[in-house]
């Protein structure tokens, strides 16, 4: 099974001076691409902290994504921390150096740090792309910037592409109380479908949406077919 996480670096986020909106954007390209996001993290811009974090996500995923805290100034520690996260030194490549000189001209200091990569690490630099990805054992180091974020990404998105994920929905009129022991006999029966239940308390059509997951279509849909046969028929107000 492929598997992700993603860590969400900036003190901006954790303020609410910016809404993040990287971690919500990986997690919808990664599920159509059939990988399963294990957990997303939210640190500030502090070295320690988003070690701590890159080595709780490698754990957790095969994939790791890091989204911020890549640039010039003081506060841009991402490269550094995944470095040390990684056992790594932080060197400076050659091709993205020579890219910066050709963009910029006269390099100063902080063009340079724009060339920071962990020793070993791998640089892909997409067609059309003024800068490179950077990735190193599994993690990928994003920036922060929804724009350049989404391009870089796009620029590999197709080498994690696994089995698809099937996805199914339906909706009912009656409770939770009501569904309960409905849901509870549909999870053991199909231990490999991923059941969610999600109450409405507003004026939705509906009360609870239930939904089911999972890798092989046929028990998708069998999940569902059983939930529904033990519901009376006027308690389903529409299926997806």
């Amino acid at each position: 099974m492929s598997t992700a996480a993603i860590v969400v670096v900036g003190n901006e986020i954790l303020s609410a001076k910016v809404a993040d909106e990287n971690g919500p954007f990986l997690a919808r390209e990664l599920r159509a691409l059939g990988v399963e996001l294990r957990r997303i993290e939210t640190v500030p811009d502090e070295v320690p902290l988003i070690v701590e974090a890159v080595r709780r996500c490698k754990a957790a995923a095969r994939w790791v994504f890091t989204s911020g805290g890549v640039g010039p100034t003081h506060d841009d520690v991402t490269i550094a921390a995944v470095a040390q996260a990684l056992g790594r030194r932080v060197v400076q490549d050659e091709r993205i150096l020579a890219a910066l000189g050709a963009y910029f001209g006269d390099l100063k200091a902080a063009h340079r740090r724009l060339a920071d990569v962990p020793e070993g690490g791998e640089v892909t630099w997409p067609e059309g792309r003024l800068f490179p990805v950077i990735s190193c054992d599994g993690v990928y180091v994003l920036p922060g910037v929804p724009s350049l974020l989404r391009s870089g990404f796009h620029g590999v998105r197709e080498r994690f592409r696994a089995a698809p994920i099937f996805s199914r929905a339906i909706y009912f009129s009656i409770g939770e109380s009501s569904l309960a022991e409905h849901l509870d006999a549909t999870v053991a029966a199909y231990p490999a479908v991923a059941i969610g239940s999600y109450p409405r308390f507003d004026d939705a059509d509906h009360r609870v949406k239930v939904t089911f997951d999972g890798r092989v279509q046929v028990d998708v849909d069998a999940a569902l077919a059983f939930l529904r046969a033990r519901v009376p028929l006027d308690a389903v107000v529409r299926e997806e």
